[in-house]
């Protein structure tokens, strides 16, 4: 049982890493996307031109897909 324990809290640890390896963007207007604003309280250093190479549909706001595609790019961090 001890055993089950620990490896079970082990395997919570490494859960635990993996879920905090990338970087969050809270969407503090609950509208679904990310503006320039929420973006760069999770990316300092988020330039107006990579906002808007990351914007692909031209909407002036980021939604989830485009948020992915950008990491997946190297736009921005993972």
């Amino acid at each position: 049982m001890k055993t089950r324990i620990l490896a079970f809290a082990a395997l919570c640890a490494l859960g635990a890493g993996a879920a905090s390896a990338q970087t969050m963007v809270e969407d503090t207007d609950g509208d679904s996307v990310y503006s320039m604003e929420e973006l760069v309280a999770a990316y300092p250093d988020l330039t107006e031109e990579t906002f808007t190479t990351m914007d692909v549909d031209g909407s002036g706001s980021i939604d989830a897909d485009e948020l992915q595609a950008a990491r997946e790019q190297g736009l921005i961090e993972a």
